[in-house]
Formats: C-alpha cells, sequence, structure tokens
C-alpha cells in the first residue's frame, strides 16, 4: 500500500505551466500509493484536467472534425511505460510536465542499452531486456500495457489518428533518464482550448482556392487507390498517399457526403465502392 516506505519517491509528479517555463502559475499534483492505482489516478487526472476536445464545424458540410489536444492512448501508454522501465533504487519521481504545447512524460534511468539513440530517432527499438518484468506482467494482466515492444507503435498510432504531430523520444549517452515528449495538435496552437470549442476556419479567397485545390488532388488520388485495390484499408491509403489518417478520414468524409465513394461491409472484409460520378 506504500510502496515509498520502501522505494523513496515511488510516486507520479504531473507538473502544469499554464503561463510557460518560466512563469508564476504552477499546478502541482502528487499521486501515490499502489503503483497500479497510482497510475490509474494520474491517467484520470490528466484525463479530466489536460486532454480538450476541440469541434471544428463547416458551413458546407453537416459533419464537423473533432480532435483532442493530445490522445488518451498516447499518454496512457507513455506514462505506464514510465512505470514500467523506470528504476525503483532511484530516488527520483515519475515527472509529467504540462506546457503549453507539449507533455514531456521524463523517468529514471534511461532504457537499457539495446535501445540506441539512432533507433528512439526513427521510432525503430526493439529493447532486448526488461527491467521489471514482473511489474511488466502486472501492468499487462491490468491491460494498462501490453509489452513486448508494442509501445513506440501504439503511441504513432494514436498520435496518427488525431492528426497530431510525430513525438520525440530522448536519453542522453550514459541512457541517465528518458523523455516522451508529446505535442499538442495545431488546431490548439494559438486557439481557445476549452472542452467542445466549436470554430469555423477563417481564410483568404486565395488560401480557401488553394485548399480546394489540393482537396481535389487527394480525392483523385484516392479513387485511383479505390479502383486498383477496392479492398484496400485506411491504414494502407494513409501510408501511400503521404497524408495523415486524420486528413485522410476527414477527405473520405466529404467524399462520402458528396456521393463519391462509400464504404459497405465491415472493416476486415469490407470494400470501397466508387459511386458514378466518382468514375
Amino acid at each position: 500500500m506504500e510502496p515509498d516506505r520502501f522505494f523513496p519517491y515511488t510516486q507520479i509528479d504531473v507538473v502544469q505551466f499554464p503561463s510557460g517555463l518560466g512563469g508564476n502559475d504552477i499546478i502541482e499534483q502528487t499521486f501515490k500509493g499502489p503503483i497500479h492505482q497510482q497510475l490509474r489516478d494520474a491517467l484520470q487526472y490528466i484525463k479530466n484536467t489536460i486532454i480538450t476536445t476541440k469541434v471544428i464545424k463547416y458551413p458546407d458540410r453537416a459533419e464537423a472534425d473533432h480532435f483532442v489536444n493530445y490522445p488518451y492512448a498516447a499518454i496512457e501508454e507513455a506514462l505506464s511505460n514510465a512505470v514500467y522501465h523506470r528504476a525503483y533504487d532511484e530516488r527520483e519521481p515519475i515527472e509529467v510536465r504540462v506546457e503549453r504545447d507539449r507533455i514531456e512524460i521524463v523517468s529514471f534511468p534511461g532504457p537499457d542499452r539495446s535501445v540506441t539513440l539512432e533507433g528512439l530517432k526513427s521510432f525503430r527499438v526493439s529493447n532486448r531486456r526488461y527491467r521489471n518484468r514482473r511489474i511488466g506482467d502486472f501492468l499487462k494482466e491490468l491491460h494498462l500495457t501490453e509489452g513486448r515492444n508494442t509501445g513506440f507503435k501504439k503511441i504513432l498510432d494514436a498520435l496518427e489518428e488525431n492528426g497530431s504531430p510525430e513525438p520525440e523520444f530522448e536519453t542522453d549517452e550514459s541512457h541517465s533518464y528518458f523523455v516522451t515528449r508529446l505535442f499538442i495538435h495545431k488546431e490548439f496552437l494559438g486557439g481557445q482550448t476549452n472542452d467542445s470549442t466549436s470554430s469555423t476556419p477563417n481564410s483568404t479567397p486565395s488560401e480557401s482556392l488553394q485548399d480546394e485545390l489540393t482537396s481535389l488532388a487527394l480525392r483523385e488520388q484516392i479513387i485511383e487507390l479505390i479502383k486498383g485495390e477496392p479492398t484496400i484499408t485506411k491504414k494502407e491509403m494513409s501510408k501511400l498517399l503521404g497524408v495523415t489518417m486524420y486528413a485522410l478520414k476527414k477527405e473520405l468524409a466529404s467524399m462520402a457526403t458528396d456521393q463519391v465513394v462509400r464504404f459497405v461491409g465491415y472493416s476486415r472484409n469490407g470494400k470501397w465502392i466508387i459511386y458514378k460520378n466518382g468514375n
């Protein structure tokens, strides 16, 4: 019930800097107790107080775009990994630093020596040693982590799904610390971040024309992919077209509204249908 009696600073600190680093406003919250409970409590706190949803409505279509400043699945995986891989004899807490445009999850020490700096930069990591196997097994039974080097992929997939920037993973040459850095969704930069806010994009006529041309080009490419492979998945489309999942889903929703394409069946055995006006 009190692991910090035996391993000091076995805790998670969530520190918010509403005015940025160097500002006078700092909000701190510390979570202690059994490691699985402090992890759950910290995640619930982040979900309730930090994660916000934004809705953008468009005058020319009924569907609105929904996205969050930070996808919860990415934070859940990153923080669970920190609990899994930290060294409990290090007298340092896990720290979640929330700044205006990013979240940093810091733990000590860094990853195993089998994880290289080059691998972290390219998101290609194969950890050959697990620091706390019994804790990892415990967290997997509670469905808080998956293990077997799947954490990076889960984080990347969650960010891509939300249209968020790629993360950064950082350590030093001596592997003395590890930082997971998640960046805020671009739609929250310089704007309001209140829950369920609504906004209508403002743009000049030239910007609107450029956006329309970009959308038409993407639409044509999507149609060509579907013609070549009607069962193609959204993930395959996103990779082949070099666009985020957010941008792809946005265009597919618009194409469905305009009766250009539609998907029939279930995700595993369905296929895309092109309407006559899409040929």
